[in-house]
């Protein structure tokens, strides 16, 4: 990708980190701003030589702020190689030695995606010319960052307050050419990616071992991460429950704006919306009642037009008798008497009627997260925080700050929210997929949507059990990192986040969440072939055979000889001619696009065949965004 994101430390955004996570966009620096970053360490290095004692710079780190460095090295009898300390003065030696003692991460490395963005909110919240980290450093950090030199940070490891200190330093030790970085795909040693790249390693300097390791990247990159991978998500949920809806032959009643006004709440009177505006063009939606048949099993002799014969089931109603109809007088004056596949109620189950409330419910938690995380992006959090321009300062302290903006609670507290949301929908979804393929509550679709007409077919019925696990180990997984906290440095910190752990869960569930969603898809797609070819074969037998065809699909028609069969006749032959007059049946036009999407990759299943690649096929679509808005 060719597209440069120019840095100011103030106005990146979660699409340009993922232009530069994900898509390979480089970065440049806003020269105007590299001015206030280097008057910043300007002034780092004359309150050195002044010898103002700095927290981080003249000081030790954590519990160790109250030994001051000495003018002298007390272990000079010690060679430098033994010592493992570079070449310079005590305080060249304090910044070296933090970032290669903190890189202590384990697990399997960050993929690329996650290592790219760390680097980015690294280089940016330093551009705000409040770290007093050199321009010379900003620089061969965002070269690092354009050669494709990605350090190989470990999963695990911070706790969220001091920052994310372990895994920022095994980003910041590749610079000094330690660690291990990826360059080309090629797992090697850093000082080795950096010299393939044509580059070379630093030495540290006043604070920027400090700059690099204090603050919140790898929870702030693995949660923006997470969030815009949600956002496909949270598109493909409103895609798949109205793929389910028009299935089920639905009623919309429950999307209708006026509905909403009076419940205002952002997330779900957008979710109402953007599921009314796929399922527009529906000739399924609140169908009546009698005109739905109900699935019967295919037999050789169901079908005698030749255009009908290579269907795989059969159709059929119930007659309601006048004498059954008493107290119903109301609902069988506008409604047929002939019971199909519709249950006549009028409100849907939960997970249909109730889609908006937690779909939105969870929209909204998303929005939350995203208010938070755009905020983050361009703050300062590292520590301490250095005002040049106070001019007005008596006291070091005055202009050289410690607080806590590395504390990643604002962040911890997002995901956690984030977090237990993610159970939530995929919870509704695996209960929409249960109705399609559960014959009592399908609404007259073949149980676990296949014919099975011999007896040796399981359809769809397992499809249900992986999503069910997968719902079980979403919400095993919910629970909040950032109420359980574990003081760290000598109880120096004693109350961190865990937001890196809260981020790094969210990201990991996102592809959980993605997978049953997928699963939704894939039955919804054939539940909504079933009742489509159902619908329009009833209509294509009223048109052509008249109400004799159709009446030979009641199961209890009366007699010739009983009295009330010209009653029956009448009204077979008024179901006759609703079904004739009312056209095709189809779903949604989005819905109908999302279908023919999923269908391009994957059949309608007539009888069991191995499903895993349908899973697979299905489970990428999902993954490469294909049912998001805008697609």
């Amino acid at each position: 990708m060719s597209k440069t994101i120019l840095l100011d430390g103030s106005s990146l955004t979660r699409a340009q980190l993922v232009a530069v996570a994900r898509q390979g966009a480089s970065v440049a620096l806003d020269q105007a701003q590299l001015a206030r970053v280097q008057r910043a360490a300007d002034f780092l290095a004359e309150k050195v030589s002044c010898g103002e004692p700095t927290y981080g710079v003249t000081t030790g780190f954590g519990s160790n702020a109250d030994k001051l460095l000495g003018a002298h090295r007390v272990r000079d009898e010690l060679p430098v190689s033994h010592a493992g300390a570079p070449e310079g003065t005590l305080m060249e030696e304090l910044q070296h030695n933090l970032i290669i003692t903190h890189a202590v991460c384990v697990g399997k490395p960050f993929g690329e995606d996650v290592v790219r963005a760390m680097l980015l909110i690294r280089i940016n919240t330093l551009m705000r010319g409040h770290s007093g980290i050199r321009v010379s450093t900003l620089e061969a950090l965002t070269a690092m960052l354009n050669a494709g030199v990605v350090p190989v940070v470990p999963e695990k490891g911070s706790v969220g307050a001091s920052g994310d200190l372990a895994p920022l330093s095994h980003l910041a030790i590749v610079l000094l050419g330690g660690g291990e970085a990826f360059h080309r795909g090629e797992r090697m040693s850093g000082g080795e990616a950096l010299k393939r790249a044509g580059l070379q390693p630093i030495r540290l300097s006043f604070k920027e071992g400090l700059a690099l390791n204090n603050g919140t990247a790898q929870m702030l990159a693995t949660g923006a991460l997470a969030l815009d991978t949600l956002e496909a998500l949270l598109d493909t949920a409103d895609v798949a429950a109205a793929m389910t809806l028009d299935a089920f032959a639905g009623r919309s009643g429950a999307l209708r704006p006026e509905v909403h006004a009076l419940r205002p709440h952002p997330g779900q009177v957008d979710v109402a919306a953007r599921v009314r505006e796929r399922l527009a063009g529906s000739t399924l939606l609140d169908i009546p009642y009698h005109l739905v048949p109900r699935f019967k099993s295919w037999t050789a002799e169901a079908w005698s037009e030749p255009d009908d014969q290579a269907l795989s089931f059969d159709i059929g109603w119930d007659w309601v008798p006048a004498n059954q109809r008493h107290g119903r007088e109301a609902f069988y004056s506008r409604f047929l008497p002939f019971k199909g596949g519709k249950k006549h109620q009028p409100q849907d189950a939960y997970s249909l009627r109730c889609m908006p409330q937690v779909h939105g419910a969870v929209r909204d938690a998303w929005a939350q997260a995203c208010r938070v995380f755009d905020i983050e992006l361009n703050s300062v959090t590292d520590n301490p925080l250095i005002f040049p321009d106070n001019d007005d300062a008596q006291f070091i302290e005055e202009q050289v700050i410690s607080a806590g903006h590395f504390h990643g609670m604002p962040l911890a507290l997002a995901m956690s929210y984030v977090k237990a949301a993610i159970p939530v929908l995929a919870s509704i979804s695996e209960r929409r997929l249960n109705k399609l393929v559960d014959p009592a509550t399908n609404d007259g679709l073949p149980a676990f949507l296949t014919g099975n007409e011999d007896g040796t077919d399981s359809g769809f019925m397992i499809v249900q059990y992986t999503a069910a696990a997968l719902v079980n180990d979403l919400a095993t997984r919910a629970h909040p990192a950032s109420v359980y906290s574990v003081p760290t440095s000598a109880n120096a910190e004693d109350h961190v986040s865990m937001g890196a752990n809260e981020a790094r869960h969210v990201l990991e569930m996102m592809e959980d969440l993605g997978h049953v969603l997928a699963l939704e898809l894939y039955t919804a797609a054939q539940a909504l072939d079933y009742r489509q070819e159902m619908l329009n074969a009833a209509r294509r037998l009223a048109t052509r055979g008249g109400w004799q065809a159709l009446a030979a699909k009641i199961a209890n028609a009366p007699r010739e000889d009983q009295p009330h069969h010209p009653q029956f006749v009448a009204e077979v032959q008024q179901l006759a001619a609703a079904l004739a007059g009312a056209g095709d049946f189809h779903a949604g036009a989005s819905v109908r696009e999302a279908h023919a999407t999923l269908r391009g990759q994957i059949g309608f299943m007539h009888r069991d065949r191995a499903m895993d690649g349908d899973i697979r096929a299905v489970c990428a679509l999902v993954r490469d965004g294909a049912f998001r808005a805008g697609h």
